[in-house]
């Protein structure tokens, strides 16, 4: 399984030679302006929430690539409407995909498309493929409901926003990852804009006094399981 950054929410996930996309706000992010979303592969497309700094790029590499989009009931019906394909989810259901596992969990936050309509309730993920499971925590603040994650999987790495403001912050996450029990954290949703930049070295010192990992990937750099 291989993960790489391309800033902000967004990330793609290899697994048995598929690509995931997760939320994808690239071309309209200054700091990843060095990718292309024309080059990007996409065999499927998550969506946590219909925010615009996570669906701006999905309409664009759906209609190329012809991915699956797969969110809420009301992300993936909004698509739909406009002639992609999806899979629909909710809250504490899973689904066996040609990847793997998929399991669609809490969130706390909002959505909203950027037109104002309705977005669902937000969410998060948890996949299983290639023998390593992963959670995408999405954007939401610390909720006691992470502590259901551990009974039931053993997480190898947990992607947390950690940029505060609109999501959990650093103490916050480092309390999430005693949640969920897994102490290798990849920390995302942060430093797009002023609302969210955060002191890196001091954030690693943190997660690093509390016997814990947080790895902060640059854009279009990558991490393997």
């Amino acid at each position: 399984m291989k993960i790489t950054f391309y800033g902000h929410a967004s990330l793609s996930i290899e697994i048995k030679d598929l690509s995931i996309l997760v939320d994808p706000f690239i071309s309209g992010n200054e700091k990843a302006s060095e990718i292309d979303i024309n080059n990007l592969k996409a065999d499927y497309i998550l969506v946590t929430h219909a925010h615009q700094d996570h669906i701006l790029d999905v309409e664009a590499i759906a209609k190329r690539t012809g991915a699956i989009i797969v969110s809420n009931f009301e992300i993936v019906t909004y698509y739909q409407n406009k002639g992609l394909e999806g899979h629909p989810m909710n809250h504490g259901g899973s689904w066996d995909f040609e990847f793997g596992n998929l399991k669609y969990v809490n969130a706390i936050h909002t959505s909203s498309f950027p037109d104002g309509s309705y977005g669902g309730q937000p969410g998060g993920f948890i996949i299983e493929g290639e023998h390593k499971t992963i959670y995408i925590a999405g954007d939401t603040a610390l909720t006691m409901d992470m502590k259901l994650i551990p009974m039931q999987t053993k997480l190898d790495l947990a992607i947390l926003p950690i940029g505060d403001n609109f999501t959990m912050g650093i103490e916050d996450a480092i309390l999430a990852s005693n949640f969920i029990e897994c102490d290798k954290i990849l920390g995302y949703h942060f430093d797009t804009f002023g609302y969210i930049e955060i002191n890196h070295e001091e954030a690693k010192r943190k997660f690093f006094d509390n016997d814990k990992d947080l790895m902060l990937l640059d854009i279009g750099e990558s991490v393997e399981l």
